[in-house]
């Protein structure tokens, strides 16, 4: 599944194609390749960190192949994105784990990294990646890059079967909730005001109130 990027995508210069080639990440006959924006592998995307071409505190992910550059994070995204992960962690308990701004790989050449992840517990020793049947539940802060996280983002979730997202959209204080993925759709879409509440459908004793973590909109 491919989809035109709203978003920027990482490009690599001469010098770190080079790192590519000498590390075998890529063959020396796919440098113009690399140039033209080649498509990566989870695989790659990986090795491309470890190789130390892409940077640790580059804000990227990898979506069908492409590494994309994510939008800088405000004051009131990092404020929301605390909020959401203590109040589940305090809810949830060790019913499951939350994973804050980490990645979970949809497929060979998808990875992206979520705000939050509510997946299935598991042990330290277990170390293999995240995939969708270990999730419960994505969270999406969006404030600029709300267009993305609604459009081939969450299409990107729904066809990954993905069973719920939450999108924080904090230009309008409110949260659009998607689940029952079919293909690359959601069937159930709901728009929740700054007023309500929610509950993940996996835990639904779980009850949040919006307005402890989307900030008002004049704030």
């Amino acid at each position: 599944m491919t989809t035109a990027r709203t978003q920027a995508i990482r490009r690599f210069t001469a010098a770190e194609t080079d790192a590519m080639v000498a590390a075998g990440i890529v063959p020396a006959s796919e440098r113009q390749v690399v140039s033209a924006g080649r498509r990566f592998t989870v695989a790659e995307y990986l090795a491309l960190g470890e190789a130390g071409i892409l940077a640790k505190e580059e804000r990227i992910e990898l979506l069908d192949g492409e590494i994309i550059q994510m939008a800088p994070i405000g004051n009131r995204h990092l404020m929301s994105v605390d909020w959401i992960s203590d109040l589940l962690r305090e809810l949830i308990g060790r019913r499951a784990m939350v994973r804050v701004q980490g990645s979970i790989q949809l497929d060979d050449n998808s990875a992206p990294q979520p705000d939050i992840a509510v997946i299935r517990r598991r042990s330290i020793s277990d170390v293999a990646p995240v995939l969708p049947p270990d999730v419960y539940l994505v969270v999406e802060v969006a404030d600029s890059s709300l267009e993305f996280d609604l459009g081939e983002k969450l299409a990107r979730y729904a066809a990954a079967g993905i069973p719920e997202v939450w999108v924080a959209n904090l230009r309008a204080g409110e949260l659009v909730v998607n689940t029952e993925p079919q293909g690359a759709v959601y069937s159930s879409v709901r728009v929740i005001p700054l007023g309500g509440q929610v509950s993940p459908q996996a835990f639904p004793d779980v009850i949040l109130d919006l307005a402890d973590f989307i900030p008002a909109v004049d704030c």
